[in-house]
């Protein structure tokens, strides 16, 4: 028997290596991940802050709080000084809020959202709109 599977395998594997690349990757749709709701550029401490906001998967949409369309499961890609942070949304009142327990992000005022990082103490980085 183990003959048997010895050459199925040899006889197989050589037509399936000569398939072509394609075969082998994923379609294009999967590869692209999910689309973000909200993307913007803002310049914090002079370096340009890349901000993607996702809707997520929602576990419960009975918790309230759906301001600015962002519903319980939204998470927000920060790109950052050579980091990418991934916050989940908060649950609390008020503009939408993430937070990973270090990083903090808020855009509570569009135009200059807070962005702040607890190491100690909490430190709080100056925002300004980057140039369209």
């Amino acid at each position: 028997m183990a003959w048997f599977v010895s050459l199925l395998l040899s006889c197989l594997l050589p037509a399936v290596l000569l398939l072509p690349p394609l075969a082998w990757t994923a379609p294009p749709a999967l590869a692209s991940g999910p689309v973000p709701l909200l993307r913007d550029v803002y310049l914090f401490e002079g370096e340009p802050l890349e901000v993607q906001v996702f809707a997520g998967a929602v576990d419960a949409p009975d918790i309230p709080n759906t301001a600015a369309g962002t519903p319980p499961g939204a998470y927000v890609v920060l790109a950052w000084r050579g980091q990418r942070l991934q916050l989940p949304r908060t649950n609390n009142a008020g503009a939408p809020s993430y937070t990973d327990g270090r990083w903090w992000w808020s855009p509570v005022d569009p135009e200059h959202p807070q962005f702040r990082q607890r190491r100690g103490g909490v430190q709080t980085y100056g925002c300004e709109p980057s140039a369209p």
